[in-house]
């Protein structure tokens, strides 16, 4: 079975309860999972899933928790070309900035070789006021593969 890397970032909590419903999925199915609310790169596994379960904070910025992860990043030069990600992005489409906070951190993955699992989902409160929903049924049709 797979080991995943769960990377929460939330301001007010709500990512933080979509994480815990999808690692309580995962486990059940037989997965192991980490659930890292201030992730540190010393400690993620590269060759493990990395699940980003993420709001947008302010101005499309990452919500604080994830910040230090991002600089870290940014000042190590190590490639992460056997890293995998899944995003699961979760904002307000009544603002312009809707769910660019994770895509920042995706950027940068990328440019360091990572490369995406599956599919991203944004996930709008405004449509689906519990995530946790649309965000389980996303996991869902993409766990067999792990």
């Amino acid at each position: 079975m797979a080991s995943v890397e769960i990377l929460v970032g939330t301001t007010l909590g709500g990512a933080e309860y979509v994480a815990d419903e999808l690692a309580a999925e995962l486990q059940q199915q037989g997965h192991q999972s980490t659930i890292h609310m201030a992730a540190d790169l010393s400690q993620l596994d590269p060759s493990n899933i990395w699940l980003i379960v993420s709001s947008t904070h302010g101005a499309g910025d990452l919500p604080d928790n994830l910040q230090p992860l991002y600089q870290q990043l940014l000042d190590d030069e190590k490639e992460l070309p056997q890293t995998e990600y899944a995003l699961c992005a979760i904002g307000d489409s009544s603002y312009d900035t809707f769910c660019q906070g994770p895509e920042k951190l995706i950027a940068l993955l990328t440019s360091k070789g990572a490369t995406a699992f599956v599919d991203k989902i944004q996930i709008d409160v405004q449509r689906d006021p519990v995530p946790e929903d649309p965000a389980l049924t996303w996991l869902r049709g993409w766990i067999g593969q792990l």
